[in-house]
């Protein structure tokens, strides 16, 4: 029984199990549309199963619940004595998914 899985989607990894809502980078995909992530790392479980570089035959089914930014990081650059001062604002966009199934292929 596979209980967890870890995934790779926006150059990051995220060990998700059924029914967690995970915050990653935005993707091209509208609020209630269904993805999928076929770069499984690693199934965790009764018997752990890691990937060379991806586990064969395994999935992970999530539902998008929106799309959004998080909050504002100030970003402010100063060279002193220079009279250059710099400041801007920083908003990442992200999609805010619920993990519907871990499915396994020919286990």
């Amino acid at each position: 029984m596979v209980q967890h899985a870890v995934i790779e989607t926006g150059g990051k990894q995220y060990r998700v199990a059924q029914g967690d809502v995970v915050y990653i980078e935005k993707l091209p995909a509208q609020a209630e549309d269904t993805v999928t992530f076929d770069r499984v790392i690693a199934l965790l479980g009764d018997e752990n199963s890691f990937g060379a570089p991806t586990v064969d035959g395994a999935s992970v089914s999530a539902k998008v619940v929106k799309n959004g930014k998080s909050k504002k990081v100030t970003v402010y650059k100063m060279n002193p004595k220079k009279g250059y001062r710099k400041k801007q604002g920083h908003r990442q966009p992200y999609t805010k998914v619920q993990i519907e199934a871990i499915q396994v292929q020919g286990v």
